[in-house]
């Protein structure tokens, strides 16, 4: 009889009565109402759910409902298969950054610089353009889709590169595939990071933005890649990854976390396919966190203000739970939740400060109900490190024991 390693784990794990695998799935940007501090973020009143739904009429997102999305959006008191609640957020910021590390114990006091009003200083665009060697255009706040379509025959007749920003901490650098090819891209990228580890131009996140097409039809692609800062603290991830368990990031969590407590990383195209990859770890044995991020919520539809397509791609996770639930043994634990709220009917296009909605299923609950709202989205991290018997977070509170 062979004995393998992970089952000893598991039956570690499993006299504590404790969860072999956990799936952490983060609907980016899916907010759950205005946060108590909204006003200091000029985000009064916004409320990503509750304004998709109305949006959306004619979607029940009835699988959701079953894990207690209507009892989170309107107080309803309906029956539930899972617990849920909301988490607030106490990092200062409202980004994706600031959200997914506060989620994993690092809570980021002193916001990451940005260059909202001023595009990014002349010292450095004149170093980036020198270092690369290519004209830099744009250099101020504005939406991805709308400058490359502003800019971007601009960009291929001159082979230069697009630098823009918005209200997060990020540089983004947007080029034709066929201009610059995507390993340029990441190289220059690269380059951008590495300038802007100076203090004053500290930016949380560099994203490289391709994009195809041509005569102003322009289509970023899936070959995005953002090059974060290292956490400035141990995570819950790099404590799992001192203990030999498995993290496995789908979507963008490992450049978020700049592969920095990442033990495996599935790339995906967008939210079908990051859907897709969750269903087959579901079906794949292994003992740690499933640490997924579905980020066409927040690209494509909150920052565009698209309401209708940000239900469409709500509607798309609620029709693949069933197959999910159905797959998952006494022995799982799937978190849903989100990093910020990005609601597509408020004004401007920005991230919108709020909590976040939290749904927890196991097979194996008895009698799942409301828990109370969570001090900080850290509470999540505090719970995954509590599963697994390892070092908790400096922020957060578990609450595995409420789970029964």
């Amino acid at each position: 009889m062979i004995i393998r390693r992970e089952d000893i784990m598991f039956n570690i794990f499993n006299k504590k009565n404790r969860f072999k695998r956990v799936f952490l799935v983060v609907l980016d940007s899916v907010g759950c109402g205005e946060a108590k501090d909204a006003s200091k973020f000029n985000d009064v009143g916004a409320h990503t759910l509750k304004h998709v739904i109305e949006a959306n009429k004619e979607n029940s997102y009835k699988n959701l409902s079953k894990l207690g999305l209507f009892n989170l959006v309107y107080d309803y008191n309906l029956p539930t298969m899972s617990y849920y609640t909301k988490a607030n957020e106490i990092s200062n910021g409202k980004d994706t950054l600031t959200g997914h590390l506060e989620m994993m114990g690092i809570n980021t006091v002193k916001p990451y610089k940005t260059f909202t009003e001023t595009g990014f200083p002349k010292e450095l665009i004149d170093e980036l353009e020198k270092r690369t060697n290519r004209k830099v255009i744009g250099n101020c706040n504005a939406s991805g889709t709308e400058i490359i379509k502003e800019l971007g025959v601009e960009q291929m007749n001159t082979g230069s590169i697009i630098v823009y920003t918005s209200a997060d901490s990020v540089l983004q650098i947007a080029a034709h595939e066929d201009i610059v090819p995507v390993p340029e891209l990441y190289k220059i990228c690269e380059i951008a990071r590495e300038l802007t580890l100076k203090d004053e131009w500290k930016v949380g996140r560099i994203i490289a933005r391709p994009f195809i097409g041509s005569n102003g039809e322009f289509t970023r692609t899936a070959n995005r890649k953002d090059f974060a800062l290292n956490p400035p603290a141990s995570t819950v991830l790099d404590e799992l990854k001192k203990k030999k368990l498995s993290v496995i990031s789908i979507g963008k969590i490992a450049d978020i976390f700049n592969e920095c407590g990442i033990t495996s990383k599935i790339h995906i195209e967008d939210n079908t396919d990051g859907i897709r990859q969750i269903v087959k770890m579901v079906h794949q044995d292994f003992t740690g966190l499933c640490f997924a991020n579905l980020n066409d919520f927040d690209s494509k539809y909150g920052h565009r203000r698209n309401p209708i397509g940000y239900g469409n791609a709500l509607r798309e996770v609620d029709e693949a739970l069933p197959h999910i639930l159905a797959h998952l043994t006494d022995d799982d634990l799937l978190i849903i939740t989100a990093d910020h709220g990005n609601d597509p009917t408020y004004r401007g296009t920005d991230h919108t400060r709020e909590k976040t909605p939290v749904f927890i299923y196991s097979s194996s609950f008895k009698e799942p109900k409301r828990l109370e709202e969570l001090d900080t989205f850290g509470s999540l991290g505090a719970t995954i490190a509590d599963n697994f018997n390892i070092k908790a977070p400096v922020i957060g509170k578990s609450f595995l024991d409420k789970l029964k």
